[in-house]
């Protein structure tokens, strides 16, 4: 009966919501006019613009505004479903200026297209960036639209959060109020496309071989992407090597050739490198990121801490830039969506995306663009501390409460707080890693990359035999975590390269169950009930790290077969609380797949690795007195 009870209510629930987005779309289309303008850059380029502005004329409305890549459509006189089905809708309510312009060089804009554009700090006369052509938006905007207060926001998720990166950089005076969000800041490092020099395969050719393709002219119509040949992508991607990923491209997609003729981190990435915009900025930043997004994380962490690095005032303390963030529970701009309430079988136990809307953006804009209104206050960090499920406030990010501590990788797959007693080298556990067979990235035969693998079940992979795991008893008092998590692996190998993948991952007790609930029904599929979270080991975070760029990603070295050498690497920051009875696992592996493309376990250009060139590789990690493995948590006391 509970269950019928739970679904009933689950489909009223949809019907209202429904009744809701029509209510909302109904005024605003009543209250809006919408216009359409070609906006023209310094250089003579002019960029398609879409314009929603407010009927009302009782006072001067604010700006906000999302420059993207990814179309501005409806084109012509409907409107955006944008306006109601999400959370922009309360700035319609707030009756401001809502903008949508399309980039240089996308869709209906004029110009050539560039994938994060560099920022160009000497830029002169007619010279064009992306900070550039965002201040010539808002100078014609401030100018040109009617009724507007003289205050401009811009924000945007993903790769429109790059460009709100890039327009935080313009520093016009009208811009008042930048977020960021998801935003992409670095694809060699770890958004997107790589991760610690590792290429991630399936993402990047999914999405470039639409996306990617040329567009001649100014266009209301999307490139078709790649037809797949099937629908399990462990299968697909098995059987065609980055080599035969190229074919398919038919040399066609810029981007695509890029990647492969820059494997290593050279200048041309650096470049590319958002944080190097991030000097004397001015405009009131919220740097907004989700700690379980599969695309952007590191963004989000990494452009906040960059902003609060490079500007710092000479002879001061603080930072010269009032610069927020704020990272939830979410997957990629989840944030943003009508439930925040889970992600896969992770229950959050409030609606997290409904309460930073209110609480944090609406705010945050409304201060810094209306004038009117309290100061939101907003700390410097507002984060979402999965597994007790709260929000925590800080002043400095990671919180000066963080204490360093190592924990040692033990024999028998255990984890220890001290110092192994073993003085030889000849404590290790090993397996075999072979590219035939690598370790997937999550248990199910699916065809697009799962956001939820994020904070997937971890089961499957213990039961492998090319994957380490190390585990502690069960936690007698909580472990929080608020900080970098760092992986200081010592290793040999039979080959001369393999990659490195640590995942840190919270095990329930065996009895663990969540209360049912209407508004957090328990996952159910093929009609067999609720999923069995008992001993569930929660993927928190995991990372991944190409052997060969171990001492520089600049100057990529093999391995010597047999040497034990040292791998270290950084996981994204994590915000997570093992709780009392659970424990804390940890796993090793040489595949994630595939998310990463695979290693050919030879020192080698990747890029140019047929079947020929993947080898088996035993991979050997040591935990002894002379070399310690350890795992660095940022430990909350």
């Amino acid at each position: 009966m509970r269950k019928i009870i739970s679904s009933l209510l689950l489909i009223l629930s949809v019907f209202v919501a429904v009744a809701q987005n029509e209510q909302d779309s109904a005024w605003i289309r009543d209250n809006y006019t919408k216009l359409e303008q070609y906006i023209p850059m310094r250089d003579g380029i002019k960029l398609f613009t879409t314009i929603y502005l407010p009927n009302d004329k009782s006072e001067k409305h604010p700006v906000l505004m999302v420059r993207t890549p990814y179309s501005c459509s409806p084109y012509g006189p409907n409107f955006s479903s944008r306006l109601w089905g999400g959370h922009w809708k309360y700035y319609a309510r707030e009756n401001y200026i809502i903008i949508i312009q399309d980039v240089r060089g996308k869709w209906m804009s004029e110009g050539a297209f560039m994938d994060i554009r560099p920022f160009n700090k000497n830029k002169s006369g007619t010279e064009t960036d992306e900070a550039s052509d965002t201040y010539d938006a808002i100078d014609w905007i401030i100018n040109n639209v009617s009724n507007n207060n003289g205050n401009v926001g811009i924000f945007g998720i993903s790769y429109p959060g790059f460009y709100a990166t890039m327009a935080a950089a313009s520093n016009h005076p009208a811009l008042k109020a930048v977020s960021p969000q998801a935003p992409v800041t670095d694809w060699f490092m770890g958004d997107d496309f790589h991760h610690n020099g590792a290429f991630f395969q399936m993402d990047g050719f999914s999405f470039y071989s639409g996306f990617g393709k040329p567009r001649p002219k100014p266009t209301t119509v999307g490139s078709p992407g790649f037809e797949f040949p099937n629908r399990d992508n462990y299968k697909f991607y098995l059987e065609n090597t980055l080599p035969k990923l190229m074919q398919f491209m038919k040399d066609s997609v810029q981007f695509w050739k890029d990647l492969y003729a820059h494997p290593n981190l050279d200048d041309w990435w650096k470049a590319r490198n958002a944080r190097t915009a991030m000097y004397n900025i001015k405009p009131a930043m919220l740097v907004v990121g989700g700690l379980f997004d599969a695309e952007d994380c590191y963004g989000a962490w990494n452009l906040y801490k960059a902003i609060e690095k490079q500007n710092l005032p000479t002879g001061q303390a603080g930072t010269s830039t009032n610069n927020k963030i704020v990272m939830g529970p979410w997957s990629h701009g989840q944030w943003s969506s009508n439930d925040g309430t889970q992600l896969g079988n992770i229950k959050f136990g409030s609606n997290t995306a409904l309460w930073y809307q209110n609480n944090i953006e609406l705010p945050f804009f409304n201060y810094y663009l209306k004038g009117k209104g309290n100061d939101p206050k907003i700390a410097e960090a507002t984060i979402f501390f999965s597994g007790e499920n709260q929000w925590r406030k800080f002043d400095q990010w990671p919180p000066k409460e963080t204490q360093p501590r190592d924990i040692y990788l033990a024999p028998g797959g255990a984890l220890s707080w001290n110092l192994p007693t073993y003085v030889k080298s000849g404590s290790y556990s090993e397996y075999t890693s072979d590219p035939a067979h690598p370790v997937p990235y999550t248990e199910d035969v699916h065809f697009r990359r799962t956001r939820e693998y994020m904070t997937d079940d971890q089961r499957f992979a213990s039961r492998r035999p090319d994957v380490l795991t190390f585990e502690t008893f069960p936690l007698e008092e909580d472990l929080t975590l608020a900080g970098t998590v760092t992986a200081n692996l010592k290793v040999s190998i039979t080959g001369t390269d393999a990659d490195f993948v640590v995942k840190v991952i919270d095990v329930f007790p065996d009895n663990f169950t969540y209360p049912e609930s209407s508004m957090n029904p328990q996952p159910t599929g093929g009609g067999r009930g609720a999923y069995p979270m008992g001993g569930y080991q929660m993927l928190v975070r995991g990372e991944i790290m190409r052997g060969k760029f171990r001492n520089s990603f600049e100057t990529p070295i093999p391995f010597k077969p047999g040497k034990i050498e040292t791998v270290k690497f950084d996981l994204p920051d994590i915000a997570h609380t093992f709780k009392k009875g659970h424990k804390l696992m940890i796993q090793v592996q040489s595949s994630w797949f595939p998310l990463a493309d695979r290693n050919p376990q030879k020192f080698m250009n990747i890029y140019e690795a047929t079947e020929s060139d993947f080898q088996k590789a035993t991979i050997r990690v040591y935990h002894d007195s002379a070399n310690p493995s350890t795992i660095f948590l940022p430990v909350i006391r």
